[in-house]
C-alpha cells in the first residue's frame, strides 16, 4: 500500500465538511496532519468546538488544531446558516458537553508554517469552507506556501447557477476578495471542485439508511453521527430543491478527488472572481471558449466530470472499512 497523503484541512465544519473529515478518518489514502478551523457555516468558535467534539468522539487528539479567520476580508459581518447546517454545524447535534478555552487555539494561525515545513513537498491543502484564512496564508507566507504539493478547493460555480445568489457559490460569495487572492497568488494551479460537479454528489436516504444500519450493527459510534446530520441537511435541500433525490455532499466529493486525482476530470481554464458589489458579487468566471485567444487570467484546474457510480462505491467502501488509525 502506498503511503497516505498528508493533508492540512481548512474548514468551517458544517455537515458536509464533517462527513468529508470522517471519510479521511476511515480512509487508507488520506492522513489529516492539521486542521485550520474557520468561520463560515457557523462561527469560528462553533467550528473549533466541533473539532473538539470530533476529537472526543474519535479519540484522536494528536492532530494540531489551528484557529483561522473570524470574518471575511470584505469587512462585513459573516452570515451563518443554521437552517442548512444546524445551530452548531452538526445538524440536530449540539455538543454542549465540550469545554472550550479559546485562548489556547484561537489565535495560533502562524502554526501552519512549521506544519508546512515539516511536510514540505508532500503536503496537500484541502479547503472546504470560506477562503479567508487560506488567502491570508498566501499573503503572509508566500515562500512557505510554495512548499505545498497540491491544493484542492471546494468552491465556485462556473457553468451552473450559484447556491447563494443566481451567480455565486457560498464559499466564494462568503469572501470574494479572498477567493480572488487565491486565484491570483497561488504558486501553482489549484484543483477547484465547484458546484458544477458537487451538486451531483448525491447520497440518497436509502444509501444513508444502509450505512447507518452498518454502523449500528458494528457499534461504530463515530459513524452513527452521519445519518442524523445528513438527514437534517436533506430536509433543507428538499425544501429548496423539491425535485432533488438526495443530499449533495460537496466537500465529500472534493476530498474523494484529492484521495485519487485520477477520479476527477479537470480542465485547465483562465479564471476570475467578481468582487464588484452588485448581483455578480462572488461570481466565479472561467474562460471556456475554444479559441486561440483567451482571457489573460490565471489558469487553474476546474473539475468538469466524475464517475458517480465509482464515487458511491468507493466512498461507501471506505466509510464501512473501519477506522484507519
Amino acid at each position: 500500500m502506498s503511503e497516505k497523503k498528508k493533508v492540512l484541512v481548512f474548514s468551517d465544519f458544517g455537515i458536509d465538511d464533517i462527513v468529508a473529515v470522517l471519510y479521511a478518518y476511515y480512509s487508507e489514502e488520506i492522513e489529516i496532519v492539521g486542521i485550520v478551523s474557520d468561520y463560515g457555516n457557523v462561527s469560528r468558535k462553533s467550528a473549533l468546538k466541533n473539532v473538539l467534539y470530533l476529537q472526543k468522539l474519535t479519540g484522536i487528539t494528536d492532530i494540531p488544531i489551528i484557529g483561522g479567520a473570524v470574518s471575511a476580508l470584505t469587512g462585513s459581518e459573516p452570515q451563518f446558516y443554521p437552517e442548512v447546517h444546524g445551530q452548531a454545524g452538526l445538524g440536530p447535534i449540539i455538543p454542549d458537553d465540550i469545554e472550550f478555552d479559546s485562548s489556547k487555539i484561537s489565535e495560533n494561525f502562524y502554526e501552519i508554517n512549521p506544519l508546512i515545513e515539516k511536510y514540505a513537498g508532500e503536503l496537500y491543502i484541502y479547503s472546504a469552507g470560506r477562503l479567508t484564512s487560506l488567502a491570508t496564508a498566501f499573503v503572509l507566507y508566500p515562500e512557505t506556501m510554495k512548499k505545498v504539493k497540491e491544493f484542492y478547493v471546494m468552491g465556485g460555480a462556473f457553468q451552473v447557477p450559484g447556491n447563494v445568489t443566481p451567480t455565486a457559490e457560498a464559499n466564494f460569495y462568503g469572501d470574494p476578495y479572498a477567493a480572488n487572492i487565491l486565484i491570483q497568488l497561488a504558486p501553482k494551479q489549484i484543483h477547484l471542485i465547484p458546484l458544477d460537479v458537487t451538486m451531483y454528489a448525491l447520497i440518497t436516504p436509502v444509501m444513508l439508511d444502509h450505512l447507518h444500519e452498518f454502523y449500528v450493527n458494528s457499534n461504530d459510534k463515530v459513524g452513527q453521527i452521519i445519518k442524523p446530520m445528513v438527514d437534517y441537511y436533506y430536509e433543507f435541500y428538499k425544501k429548496t430543491y423539491p425535485d432533488i433525490t438526495g443530499s449533495p455532499l460537496h466537500d465529500l466529493l472534493a476530498i474523494w478527488a484529492l484521495a485519487d486525482g485520477e477520479n476527477m476530470v479537470f480542465e485547465e481554464v483562465p479564471i476570475k472572481v467578481a468582487v464588484n458589489t452588485d448581483f455578480t458579487f462572488g461570481q466565479s468566471i472561467g474562460d471556456f471558449r475554444h479559441s486561440v485567444d483567451k482571457a489573460p487570467w490565471p489558469i487553474h484546474k476546474i473539475a468538469q466530470q466524475f464517475n458517480y457510480g465509482q464515487f458511491i462505491s468507493e466512498v461507501f467502501a471506505t466509510l464501512q472499512s473501519g477506522p484507519s488509525r
